[in-house]
C-alpha cells in the first residue's frame, strides 16, 4: 500500500513539475500584454500601447483577441506617422487605431476559421472601438480587410495568454 501511495505521489509531483515547466502554471502564465512585451517583433506596438495608456486595460480580465501589427507593419506607414501618433496630443487617435485591432472574446485560429466557413467565406467582427473588420481567406491565408479596403495578412496565430490570444499581422489596419 505504501508503495502505491509513493508511486501516486511521485506521479503527481512529476506531472506538476511538467506543467510548471511548460508554462501551464496559473501564477506564471503571461497575459496578452506580457506576451507582446516579450516579442521582439512587437516593440513598436508595445510603445504605442504604453503611449495610449492601454496597458492596464489590456492586462485586464478580458478576454481579448488582438490582431497585433509587427514592427514591419508599422514601418509600412508613411514616414513620420508613428512618431506623430506617439505624441501626447494624438493619444485619442492612437487609442482609436489600437482598439481597432482588438476584439472582445478569445478567438483562436480554429474559431476564426470556423466563423469564416460559417459565413461562407468571410466574417465581419466588431472591434473594441466600434469599427468593423472583415476576416476571410485569400491565397490560403487568413486576411483582415479594414473599413478602408486595406488588407492585412495574419502571419502568426494563437499566441495564447491568460486573458486572450494574439495573432500577428503584417499591416496596420485603420478605422474610417
Amino acid at each position: 500500500m505504501k508503495k502505491i501511495i509513493l508511486m501516486i505521489a511521485l506521479a503527481i509531483g512529476v506531472s506538476s513539475l511538467a506543467f510548471a515547466q511548460n508554462g501551464w502554471s496559473k501564477e506564471k502564465e503571461k497575459d496578452v500584454v506580457d506576451l507582446a512585451i516579450s516579442s521582439e517583433i512587437h516593440t513598436t506596438l508595445v510603445a504605442a500601447v504604453k503611449a495610449a495608456g492601454l496597458l492596464e486595460t489590456l492586462k485586464g480580465e478580458g478576454p481579448f483577441t488582438i490582431f497585433a501589427p509587427t514592427n514591419a507593419a508599422f514601418e509600412k506607414l508613411p514616414e513620420g506617422t508613428v512618431a506623430t501618433l506617439l505624441k501626447p496630443e494624438n493619444k485619442e487617435t492612437l487609442t482609436g487605431i489600437l482598439t481597432y485591432h482588438v476584439i472582445a472574446g478569445s478567438l483562436d485560429s480554429k474559431a476564426v476559421m470556423g466563423a469564416i466557413k460559417k459565413g461562407k467565406g468571410k466574417v465581419v467582427v466588431e472591434t473594441l472601438n466600434g469599427g468593423k473588420l472583415t476576416a476571410m481567406i485569400k491565397d490560403g491565408n487568413v486576411v483582415l480587410q479594414d473599413e478602408n479596403g486595406n488588407i492585412a495578412t495574419v502571419t502568426t496565430v494563437d499566441l495564447k495568454g491568460s486573458n486572450g490570444v494574439i495573432h500577428a499581422i503584417d499591416t496596420v489596419v485603420l478605422p474610417k
